[in-house]
């Protein structure tokens, strides 16, 4: 490894009182707790509402596929690589963001992330082409990715250990409402007004979120921040990606996600073209998944102070290999009919409970320095499964729930060995050690 990078991550891992301008520091990080402490609530309901960005800006408009396809002229098929677009933008995105942030700070990014998103869905909303609408899809996500990246590196700047931990886990909860409650509100919508209106809402919810934004204080101090120019920022990928804990966490991450997206882009054909599910009732068991993810998130925040969040972590994982391979043979058997498909599916979605949080928090505790590019690498892995787990649902198609089964299963194992050979045990050496 360069020295340089050696250096960068050093300093990364480093306790933040070490080094100079210790007091500064003290000061800075001093005002920040008191900050933490006495605005939890506030912090709470900004950071929430900067994480659901993701799932609103894909959930919402899916009630309006349809009617967009017919209105952009556009086969059902074109339409998906809207949700494709947003997917590639969103994982590319965060490369950029991340180091920024680590340089310049959290805000500022996300008010500029949260612009683009603005752009992005009054572009939505004005297309005349599905073309179109996947160019304006990939700006919005790439504004969006900023307020998803950077609301985890600032849990990261206000919390550590086991409290930043039941805080993530906090904010999961809160966000999981979104893909809960957003295809029912853009079913809503639809039902009084054209599906454009839900992107011009879309633009007034980024529009009163950047206005919530200068409430909260700027959580990366100047004593704190990186000092390298943008390009060696950049570099510190390269080396955090040699560093064995951090691509398990990543790699759980990932696979997890891999499978959620699967999920998403498989069900609709499993439960309502082959298990013939009204697509009013589809909306329900949606929200089977989510109301696991809620539950297990907070079975997290009551239990992760006394066991842990690896051990967590770890749990999670086999439970989803369990629940994925369970998926798999109802899916190719049809046992249980629609039931023993729905049950495994919802309890491998909820297992992302007691991953994603531990998951994200155990890599910015390997380098709080450097959070941000972090939060944007952990973040990638997960979208960029997310994008190869719902393409592959639609190359393996078959006419039957079975791939999305065998997809399940293959994401859940792979969870599985991440935590298990790639995240250390309680009793093995933790300390992150840098090549020289």
């Amino acid at each position: 490894m360069p020295p340089s990078d050696t250096t960068a991550l050093s300093q990364a891992t480093a306790p933040l009182s070490e080094g100079t301008g210790t007091s500064l520091e003290a000061r800075s990080s001093s005002g920040l707790k008191r900050f933490s402490e006495t605005h939890d609530l506030q912090t709470l309901l900004i950071l929430s509402v900067l994480m659901a960005f993701s799932s609103l800006s894909t959930d919402i408009y899916l009630p309006a596929l349809p009617a967009m396809a017919g209105a952009l002229h556009a086969g059902y098929g074109a339409m998906e690589f809207t949700l494709s677009g947003y997917l590639i933008g969103f994982s590319l995105g965060q490369f950029f963001w991340g180091p920024l942030s680590d340089r310049i700070g959290r805000r500022g990014p996300i008010a500029i992330g949260m612009v683009l998103y603005i752009v992005g869905s009054i572009g939505c909303a004005v297309s005349q082409g599905v073309e179109e609408m996947i160019v304006w899809r990939a700006v919005q996500a790439i504004g969006a990715c900023a307020s998803v990246t950077l609301a985890r590196a600032i849990v990261r700047d206000l919390y550590v250990g086991h409290r930043a931990a039941q805080m993530m886990s906090t904010l999961m909860i809160v966000a999981a409402l979104a893909p809960m409650l957003g295809p029912s509100v853009g079913g809503l919508i639809i039902a009084v007004a054209q599906w454009r209106a839900i992107f011009w809402m879309l633009a007034v919810v980024g529009l009163l979120t950047l206005a919530a934004l200068y409430t909260l204080p700027e959580t990366l101090s100047v004593e704190r921040r990186l000092r390298e120019p943008l390009s060696r920022a950049f570099a510190t990928y390269g080396s955090l990606l040699r560093q064995k804990r951090l691509l398990g966490y990543a790699g759980v991450g990932g696979f997890l996600y891999g499978g959620i997206f699967a999920y998403v882009a498989g069900t609709p054909f499993a439960y309502i073209t082959y298990h013939h599910v009204l697509p009013q009732h589809y909306g329900l068991l949606f929200a089977l998944g989510s109301v696991g993810i809620m539950t297990m998130n907070l079975v997290n925040v009551r239990l992760v102070a006394r066991l842990g969040s690896d051990r967590l972590l770890r749990a999670g994982a086999f439970a989803a290999c369990v629940m994925g391979l369970v998926a798999a043979i109802t899916a190719r058997t049809g046992w249980g009919g629609l039931v023993g498909l729905v049950v495994p599916l919802c309890l491998f979605v909820s297992c992302i409970g007691l991953i994603a949080a531990n998951a994200i928090t155990g890599a910015l505790n390997l380098f709080p320095g450097v959070s941000g590019s972090v939060s944007a690498l952990i973040g990638a892995s997960q979208f960029g499964a997310g994008v190869v787990g719902s393409a592959l649902v639609g190359a393996f198609a078959d006419g039957t729930p079975w791939p999305l089964g065998a997809l399940m299963a293959f994401f859940g194992v792979g969870a599985m060995l991440c935590a298990v050979y790639l995240v250390p045990r309680a009793n093995e050496p933790t300390k992150v050690v840098l090549p020289a």
